[in-house]
C-alpha cells in the first residue's frame, strides 16, 4: 500500500510540468496529523496573482484525487490563506 506522502508527492509530480511551464514549482513541507497538506509555492508561483486559484483548482484537486483522505491544502508562503 502506498503511504500518504507518496500519494501527495505523486499528485505534485503530475502538476509540476504545468507549474514549471510558467516559471513556478511547489514543495511539500508536511502533512499534519489532521490531514492538512502544507506546501510552499516556489518561483513565479510565489508572486503570481493566480496562486490561490492554482492552489485550489489545480494542486488541491490533484492531491484529493490521489489521496481522498486529505482534508485541505495550505500554502505556507501565502499568509493565512487556507484553501
Amino acid at each position: 500500500m502506498i503511504d500518504l506522502t507518496a500519494k501527495v508527492e505523486g499528485a505534485l509530480e503530475q502538476m509540476r510540468p504545468y507549474l514549471k511551464a510558467d516559471g513556478g514549482n511547489v514543495s511539500l513541507i508536511e502533512i499534519t496529523a489532521d490531514k492538512i497538506v502544507k506546501l510552499e509555492l516556489l518561483g513565479a508561483c510565489k508572486s503570481c496573482s493566480m496562486s490561490a486559484m492554482t492552489l485550489k483548482a489545480g494542486i488541491e484537486e490533484a492531491i484529493k484525487r490521489a489521496a481522498p483522505e486529505i482534508r485541505g491544502v495550505e500554502a505556507v508562503n501565502l499568509g493565512n490563506l487556507i484553501i
